[in-house]
């Protein structure tokens, strides 16, 4: 089975197992991109632990250019977590996008996880891991009452049993801050009892089943699932049980499975560090529709229902529709004259995909690396986070070499295949799904609208910023806005003064947190509304208010939105009786925007080293920043 990161990355195919023996023998750096390219594509266990031993010598050898951040992972469970801890530890360590990241692991016992989770003193939480991956007992995921039982009875069983299992995460979570993994149960794979198992929720087919939705639709948000019954589906719920490794060595998965499974791991490990996707750039010919449209006109492309190619086309436009109905936006990357690359989306009754789907729209004949840069900054987002679509693999490459930020797809020759591809790239998984998602493509359209309005004004700055009649709301963290608030928090980077990372239980506790103030803001203009842009968390610290926290979603920049959260930190500070205001920038690779905020908003320098730069601003001699930003509420008020 080929691996969806694979298909994703057909270029990185070209490093495989032998490709890095070759490198390691030369002892060259070139070793880390070959071997995270190995690794991701590997779904064979004996390639993934040949691959690990490499990574081993080649650390024991001190190659260059590898290790660039460690993960702290503790893995228990009911079964023997050897030799999959080398999986997870190989698949992890692959999701670096230029280096490798280290996984240190500990494991518990067998089927010791219950123990280890309630010893307040046990080596789990000596350990103090980032990461708790559990694997609960398969066995015990049995009814235990009659097939002939009521189903209200079987059901509460059910539910019992996952919130026993959340219970173990929440103790475990609350006793060592970590997130957690949970793999749920795979799907029983035997024939008894034939075709009465789908008469009763007692049956084991039945009964995991329902333990298993029952443990997905209450997990709290520092619980992650590691679906393996979705995976055992995926690949033939049979073949992933090993019934001899079982009784041997108590190896709950088949091996090749365990490799499934320290993908998913790594999948999920990777979103804890590091965003999903947001913008799909697509090519047009032969990409969203067969032909080309300069050449063959409105009447010779293929889409639509009336033969299979343009079938396969329309399925791939469904595909997209739907990524962009939970937030994904879309832009347009194509060669071809603006007037035949839209006419299409204006008039072809097939297409599914319309004008006002495309945030941005770049169709040209300049290369298509440039226009790549051009929808990144028309939609004041950064390069990697997009992601490019193409069935020509020369164009894939060029992309690939000239703005290696940016991830792609080759989506091959034959169009059956298309959205499948897509949908199983995994660069768009959320962590979670909130309101502002679902509105994301409507606002970054208005985004778009935004900066050509103001690419075509003849006005200065300050009259166009009247011209947007801005709204603000400001607000104390709510609980309705927790988990937007932390979804902000985890992925914001270039607007980060700090870049400190909370989980949704954090953020939550902040609510009730006498020692800090923090509020969220909105803002609304004439073109639409932004939803929740910025987020600002402060500690005070006697009669000293220290940012803590501040970001701002980039696609609200230069609208004096951080004039007014200035002036919200400074009023915020004065009702806590605090005299000055300090501001720490801690620089990252990709926070260099900020680098300069507080002296731009009136603050002084007080020190600066490599690792940190602070400013303070005196609230006696601060006078209020004046902007065009109509304030409709702020953080704290009561009326």
């Amino acid at each position: 089975m080929m691996s969806s990161e694979a298909v994703a990355a057909p270029l990185k195919q070209k490093a495989g197992l032998e490709d890095v023996r070759e490198l390691f023998a030369q002892r060259s750096e070139e070793i880390w991109p070959a071997l995270r390219a190995a690794t991701q594509a590997a779904s064979d266990f004996s390639e993934v632990l040949a691959l690990a031993n490499l990574r081993k010598k080649a650390l024991k050898a001190g190659i260059s250019g590898g290790i660039d951040k460690t993960i702290r992972l503790a893995m228990i469970g009911g079964s023997n977590l050897y030799p999959l801890h080398e999986l997870v530890q190989q698949k992890i360590g692959a999701r670096s996008a230029t280096g490798w990241w280290e996984t240190e692991i500990w494991k518990g016992d067998y089927d010791n996880y219950i123990a280890e989770i309630f010893d307040p003193e046990s080596e789990l939480y000596i350990f103090k891991p980032e990461v708790i991956f559990l694997i609960p007992s398969n066995q015990r995921c049995v009814y235990q009452g009659a097939l002939t039982d009521g189903p209200e009875l079987q059901k509460v069983a059910a539910t019992k049993m996952a919130e026993e299992l959340l219970n173990l995460c929440r103790i475990a979570h609350e006793r060592s801050g970590a997130e957690v993994i949970v793999a749920n149960f795979l799907p029983a794979a035997e024939f008894d009892p034939g075709s009465f198992r789908v008469r009763t929720l007692g049956s084991n087919w039945n009964f995991r089943k329902l333990v298993n939705m029952e443990l997905g639709l209450n997990a709290p948000s520092y619980v992650h699932v590691c679906d393996a019954e979705f995976l055992a589906t995926r690949r033939g719920a049979a073949t992933c049980h090993d019934p001899r490794a079982w009784f041997e060595t108590k190896q709950l998965y088949s091996s090749d499975f365990a490799v499934d499974i320290a993908q998913e791991v790594a999948a999920i490990a990777a979103s804890l560090h590091r965003p999903s996707k947001k913008v799909l750039a697509l090519d047009l010919d032969n990409t969203l529709w067969g032909g080309v449209i300069g050449d063959d006109g409105m009447a010779g492309i293929e889409i639509g229902g009336t033969h299979a190619r343009g079938e396969a086309f329309r399925q791939f436009q469904l595909a997209i529709a739907s990524l962009a109905q939970r937030g994904v936006v879309l832009a347009v990357c194509s060669k071809n004259d603006y007037k035949n690359a839209a006419e299409p989306f204006e008039k072809h009754p097939e297409m599914v995909l319309r004008l006002k789907d495309i945030a941005s729209f770049q169709a040209n004949w300049e290369p298509k690396s440039e226009n790549l840069r051009r929808i990144a900054q028309e939609l004041n987002l950064g390069l990697d986070s997009i992601v490019f679509v193409d069935d020509n693999p020369a164009e894939i490459e060029i992309v690939k070499q000239f703005v290696p930020e940016i991830e792609t797809i080759w989506l091959g020759p034959d169009p059956s295949e298309y959205a499948s591809q897509l949908l199983d790239c995994r660069f768009f998984e959320p962590r979670s799904i909130t309101t502002d998602d679902l509105k994301r493509g409507e606002q970054y359209q208005q985004q778009a609208a935004r900066a050509q309005a103001m690419n075509a004004s003849e006005t200065d700055m300050d009259s166009y910023l009247a011209s947007l009649e801005m709204h603000s709301v400001i607000s104390e963290f709510t609980e309705v806005d927790v988990p937007r608030i932390s979804q902000l928090i985890n992925k914001s980077n270039q607007f980060n003064v700090t870049t400190r990372r909370r989980t949704e239980a954090e953020v939550e506790a902040l609510l009730t947190d006498s020692d800090h103030y923090a509020f969220s803001v909105r803002l609304a203009d004439k073109f639409g509304d932004n939803g929740l842009i910025s987020v600002v968390i402060v500690k005070v610290e006697g009669a000293t208010a220290v940012v803590d926290t501040w970001l701002m979603s980039c696609r609200v920049l230069k609208r004096q939105m951080e004039d007014e959260v200035v002036n919200e930190i400074v009023r915020l500070a004065g009702k806590r009786s605090c005299t000055t205001v300090l501001g720490n920038y801690l620089p990252t690779e990709k926070n260099g925007m900020v680098r300069d905020l507080f002296p731009r908003m009136g603050f002084e320098l007080v020190e600066e080293s490599t690792e940190r730069t602070t400013y303070q601003l005196s609230i006696e001699n601060f006078t209020p920043h004046k902007t065009h930003i109509q304030m409709d509420r702020r953080a704290y008020d009561t009326n």
